[in-house]
């Protein structure tokens, strides 16, 4: 990457995974529009993250990144966007008081629309069109119509972040995110869960310590009663990603303002490619997504790529391996790094290799390999001297029947009662909490 960076030096580079717009007159208006519009989030905010990400890459806190597979101009509701930041805060406090740390808290919202596909083409019934890729790009029904890319729906993706960005910081700053009500939604879940034993203990401490706040007078702290949340998207659409790009006011550098930290996928991390091109040059905290076909040298001339100056807090590598193949591919990677002394924030994404087709044609996960994928994670990381930093995942604060299995079996059978997603099968709410819970008890031995 020897040439200068600008905003839009992506632009000559080859490309992944983007759409073909019929009209380039249209999507250029657009573009300008977005351009023009306020940001979305502020660079303050993104060194904020940067700096809690440095934390995490030093062991001193852990990353809890979680939300929609992708986002829904259908299915946008204040009610949906308030349960899944319930569901995330519900899991940060289990996993705030195993680990006895702060748990840095990333919703996959306010920008999570575009989806990378395998296939260009989707064929059913012996009729072929374009693949959906998401809302923000062209619409999930069958039909010709449908699967034209239109550069509108790059507005209407930008005003429905904006409204689930207000939401959200109402809900983080006006006294829903309250540590009282946070632990009561728990117990509540306990007491209906086939596991409620199981973790009584964990409950029973938080209330001990909330007892014991209550009775030194600091359970009025404003620290009880809000919490710091950030948003974050896969940066795939670039034309919508460089609509963004500000120069900050204070600092005089780049920051891509659509969301506070944005990832590289595993289908786009091309060293010479665009998107690496694109957020090399900003300076927000940056992920990439680390599947198993990465190489030790790929990995750390991407790193150099990514985090020249070797910034703890600025880059995030998301190992999304399977649960089968963690356990052989991760140690090499580590070991790599830690030789060629590079400052990186491990996290841990279980859920895009263990996606599975089950006989009745749903594409679905199966819980019981996604907490594999997880305990190796951490075993790994044990076994080689590393911290596992964080986890990655797919769910949705709604009781959805999308992945199999939990402590309330989901059957294969039963995928067809609450099956909602527009693309990937996300973990519900119940699934969530229970991954929260183990994942606590092993952050507690961790952290011994």
């Amino acid at each position: 990457m020897s040439q200068a960076w600008s905003p839009d030096s992506w632009r000559s580079l080859p490309i992944q995974q983007q759409p073909v717009y019929p009209d380039a007159a249209r999507l250029r208006a657009v573009e300008e529009s977005l351009a023009s519009s306020p940001p979305l989030v502020f660079a303050g905010e993104a060194r904020e993250l940067r700096r809690q990400f440095a934390e995490v890459t030093a062991g001193r806190a852990f990353l809890l990144q979680g939300g929609d597979c992708a986002e829904s101009f259908v299915e946008f509701s204040a009610a949906k966007i308030r349960d899944t930041f319930k569901v995330l805060l519900q899991m940060a406090v289990v996993m705030t008081f195993a680990a006895g740390c702060p748990v840095v808290k990333v919703g996959r919202m306010a920008g999570q629309f575009a989806k990378p596909r395998s296939a260009g083409e989707e064929t059913i019934g012996g009729v072929t069109l374009p693949a959906y890729r998401g809302d923000i790009i062209n619409g999930i029904g069958f039909d010709e119509a449908s699967r034209v890319p239109d550069p509108q729906r790059l507005l209407q993706a930008y005003h429905q972040s904006t409204a689930t960005l207000n939401l959200l910081r109402a809900f983080a700053q006006g006294g829903f995110a309250d540590l009282h009500e946070v632990h009561q939604w728990n117990l509540d879940f306990i007491a209906n869960s086939a596991l409620g034993e199981k973790y009584s203990q964990l409950a029973d401490r938080i209330d001990e310590t909330l007892a014991f706040m209550r009775a030194c007078g600091l359970d009025t702290s404003p620290q009880l009663r809000e919490v710091s949340f950030f948003t974050a998207h896969e940066a795939l659409l670039l034309n919508y990603e460089e609509a963004f790009i500000r120069r900050d006011s204070l600092t005089g550098g780049w920051y891509d303002c659509s969301a506070h930290m944005l990832w590289i996928g595993d289908r786009t991390r091309q060293l010479d490619g665009a998107h690496v091109e694109m957020l090399r040059g900003v300076g927000n905290p940056i992920g990439v997504k680390v599947g198993p076909s990465m190489t030790d040298e790929e990995l750390i001339r991407l790193i150099d790529i990514l985090n020249p100056d070797n910034d703890p807090g600025r880059l995030n590598l998301i190992v999304r391996m399977g649960a089968d193949k963690v356990g052989d591919g991760l140690p090499r990677l580590l070991q790599t790094v830690q030789r060629e002394g590079r400052q990186v924030l491990w996290s841990c994404d279980p859920m895009h290799a263990n996606t599975i087709k089950a006989s009745s044609g749903y594409k679905t996960r199966d819980f019981a390999r996604i907490l594999t994928e997880v305990r190796q994670f951490f075993e790994v990381h044990k076994a080689e001297g590393t911290y596992a930093g964080g986890i990655h995942i797919e769910m949705t604060g709604q009781n959805v029947t999308e992945c199999i299995g939990g402590a309330r079996p989901i059957t294969e059978a039963g995928l067809s009662d609450r099956y909602h997603t527009h693309c990937d099968p996300r973990l519900n709410a119940d699934q969530s909490l229970e991954l929260a819970f183990l994942i606590a008890e092993t952050l507690k031995q961790v952290r011994r």
